[in-house]
């Protein structure tokens, strides 16, 4: 409550106060349901947006193109609004809308005198002025504001009058109100004015187009004639004041105004997202961080800038803060007022094709459901999946590979194999429970939505890694200070949550071609990449201290450029925003915690990644999830018997049989390894006494890789050319010892091949079983239906 300035009473006849009854009494009696309305209900007012530390982001124009911030009067520096009624109205508290004693004083000033026009207007007549914009010279516009006046004393309380006048006042141009012109002329609200500020703004009101810096007029004059008005009224606060003398030096000097010229227009992805998220809100307390902001606009320009001959012309990223969810920076495009590049599209909500991104949560779901630990053996070899024969990046084949380097290395077979095996949830189903939007069905996508099949937004990529950092729990994004915080919905548990955070951060940066001491002397970033088919994105995502940092790199015309591959161009542009965060990080592990998880670190054969045997000679230490992981022994390492004398494999043990053990690689593998100049020592035939009834109990069954399982296949040529045209390759993965395969169409030998190589059949219109039986007498059949086409 703003108390009156002490001033002596008003004294005035009972005639003239009897007509200024009759006058009000008469307003109301015609004007009341005109008036009936709060004051300023009918006005518009700018959108205030700040970011997490009240630093203003941007400030719209009103619905009538002004600069106006509905502030509260509780709100508003009390000594302004003393200033303001010592300028204008003194006797504000004491009157009931019209002051007579000031508009006789006036009137003999202006008419009878001819000295200079005085005003008599009080706070409220002003206000009606403003409220009902008319001409108040004439008598009749005088008498006219005189009856408003009363009216808004009558129907509305002095701090409802005050709080609307103090809301309207002019500053020059478009600005109105102490709100707006405290933000735009000194970069503040009004609550934190000095005294030195609020004596400036209010003089301003009396004459803003001379006492404006950028009204138009020289800086001297300008100067000169708010610092003169200034001081006059400084020198009746001193009187009211005493104490606070010691200001006077800092009123003399000059105050520079910013004006409109410095309004800010600072993060505009982010701006008018939060617009659209609260369209009829006029204040917006934002997530945003705008250091963490405008360090990422100047690196995203600066990397852009540099790589532009390589044709990189656009680039998002996003930063969160995962503990809070808050979303800390948004930069939707590399230059938002450029039109060649559709500067003004938010790039962070575009569909694009996340490439690899989505591999993590493949290997996340596969620990979460006991397919796999972090160092299982996976096989990077050529596979068929129902038709879909997937390939790496690099057109090459790894062979044996653990999951954790399967993951780091991105390779795409083992993802898609993994992906074939997931169920309950699929890989499509833990992204529909993880609100990913506008999903196809799932048969659109098959298992190439690991590979990037799929369309995501980045604000969707986001959440889906801070699950990771959250113990796998997917909570909303915050966007504004009063969001409510959430706890979340569990999508994956916090052990696999942890291992695929664990096993990220073994990703090397770009410039490093192995993970070393940097990722364990500074702090751990966990991060993937991914490109799109046709090289259209360019993907870096991970976790670093309490950050999850995305970043894309491509154009919104979804055009392919050889250069954009997620590590080669988006991980440096990642990396080169790492850096500038870890400042912002406390060097803590903000999510490497594996404290109260039920997780153990057991010792692993380094080949096979299963539990090691006695012939395991190196062995190696990973987590397992108690009671869900693969307990499964190593079957590389196996003790098989030699016979002294022939060298050959014995079936049976002897005198003259010794024990040793050999690696039995698949054939699939050893192929690979053959291709890499990588020498394997295979283990002996067996003896030519050893009977196939012994033999086939020994190792691995052969595994049909070719015809592929559920595909049928059609013959489009005429009889006559089938059979030089149209042979299907039979082929088969087998154990390490198997030497030969035979096989079968039906009851029919179609003939015998080497495992490394196929046997072409030509096929004929029907259903037939094929089989084929290794040099063991180990065995394997599938189902084959060809077609004729119409």
């Amino acid at each position: 409550m703003i108390k009156p300035i002490s001033i002596k009473k008003i004294k005035a006849s009972k005639r003239t106060w009897h007509v200024i009854t009759g006058l009000a009494m008469l307003s109301i009696l015609l004007h009341a349901r005109f008036m009936s309305t709060p004051i300023l209900e009918t006005k518009s007012y700018s959108v205030k947006i700040q970011d997490q530390n009240q630093q203003l982001l941007r400030l719209t124009l009103s619905g009538d193109e002004k600069y106006r911030i509905f502030t509260p009067l509780a709100e508003i520096n009390p000594q302004f609004v003393e200033a303001a009624l010592l300028h204008e109205d003194r006797h504000f508290f004491y009157h009931l809308g019209v002051n007579p004693i000031a508009l006789l004083k006036a009137g003999i000033n202006t008419y009878a005198r001819g000295t200079r026009r005085m005003g008599g207007s009080t706070i409220t007549m002003q206000l009606a002025r403003m409220l009902y914009p008319f001409h108040s010279i004439s008598l009749s516009g005088k008498v006219k504001q005189i009856i408003l006046a009363l009216q808004l004393e009558a129907l509305h309380s002095k701090h409802e009058i005050l709080e609307a006048y103090l809301n309207l006042l002019p500053y020059g141009g478009n600005i109105e109100g102490v709100g707006a012109a405290s933000l735009i002329y000194f970069s503040k609200s009004a609550t934190n004015l000095t005294l030195a500020e609020s004596l400036n703004l209010a003089v301003i009101p009396q004459n803003p187009n001379f006492r404006l810096l950028s009204s138009g007029n020289s800086t001297e004059k300008a100067s000169n004639l708010i610092s003169s008005a200034r001081m006059r009224l400084f020198q009746t606060w001193v009187s009211l004041h005493p104490h606070e003398t010691s200001e006077t030096q800092e009123l003399e000097l000059p105050i520079v105004n910013k004006g409109l010229s410095q309004l800010p227009f600072r993060a505009p992805h982010f701006v008018e997202l939060a617009r659209q998220l609260r369209p009829t809100q006029k204040l917006l307390n934002t997530s945003l961080n705008y250091s963490i902001q405008n360090l990422a606009e100047r690196k995203l320009k600066a990397y852009v800038e540099g790589h532009k001959n390589l044709g990189i012309t656009n680039a998002s990223v996003m930063i969160l803060n995962f503990e809070t969810m808050q979303v800390n920076a948004m930069i939707g495009s590399a230059d938002f007022f450029n039109n060649d590049i559709e500067g003004q599209v938010n790039g962070t909500l575009a569909k694009r094709s996340p490439g690899s991104t989505l591999k993590p949560f493949v290997y996340g779901l596969a620990i979460d459901q006991g397919l796999i630990h972090p160092l299982t053996l996976l096989k990077d070899t050529p596979m068929s999946f129902n038709g879909f024969d997937p390939e790496n990046f690099d057109r090459n084949f790894s062979g044996p590979v653990n999951a954790r380097d399967a993951l780091i290395r991105s390779r795409n077979v083992p993802a898609v194999y993994l992906t074939s095996l997931l169920s309950k949830p699929t890989l499509y189903e833990f992204l529909k429970s993880s609100q990913v939007k506008q999903l196809k069905s799932p048969e659109f996508y098959g298992l190439s939505l690991s590979l990037g099949g799929a369309e995501l937004r980045m604000d969707e990529l986001v959440r889906l890694y801070a699950s990771l950092a959250n113990g796998g729990k997917l909570k909303p994004l915050r966007y504004f200070q009063d969001d409510k915080i959430e706890e979340g919905k569990s999508i994956l548990s916090p052990e696999a949550s942890f291992l695929t955070l664990d096993m990220l951060k073994n990703n090397p940066r770009p410039d490093q071609k192995f993970s070393n001491q940097w990722v364990r002397n500074s702090v751990p970033v966990a991060w993937k990449t991914g490109t799109s088919h046709g090289f259209r994105d360019a993907w870096s995502i991970g976790v670093m201290g309490p950050f999850v940092i995305a970043v894309w790199l491509g154009n919104f015309g979804g055009q392919g450029n050889p250069a954009l591959i997620g590590r080669d161009m988006a991980g440096p542009l990642f990396f080169s925003l790492v850096d500038a965060l870890k400042e912002h990080a406390t060097g803590q592990e903000h999510w490497l915690s594996p404290e109260g998880l039920n997780l153990k670190r057991l010792k692993v054969c380094s080949l096979s990644g299963h539990l090691p045997t006695k012939h395991c000679s190196h062995q190696i230490e990973t987590w397992f999830i108690a009671g869900k992981s693969p307990i499964t022994q190593c079957s590389i390492h196996r003790e098989i018997l030699i016979s002294k004398k022939s060298g050959l494999r014995a079936c049976e043990d002897a005198p003259n049989v010794k024990s040793d053990v050999f690696e039995f690689w698949p054939s699939d593998l050893l192929h690979i390894f053959r291709i890499a100049g990588i020498p394997r020592r295979p283990p002996p035939r067996f003896e030519a006494s050893c009977s196939t009834q012994e033999t086939q109990n020994f190792g691995v069954a052969p595994n049909i890789t070719s015809p592929k399982k559920d595909v049928t296949y059609t013959l489009r040529l005429p009889a006559a050319e089938l059979a030089e045209e149209s042979p299907i390759p039979l082929q088969a993965v087998v154990d390490g010892d198997a030497q030969k395969l035979t096989w079968f169409v039906g009851n029919e030998l179609i003939g015998q091949s080497d495992p490394q190589k196929p046997l072409l059949w030509k096929p004929r219109p029907g259903r037939f079983t094929v089989r084929v039986v290794d040099n063991l007498g180990r065995s394997d059949s599938r189902s084959l239906d060809v077609k004729m086409s119409q």
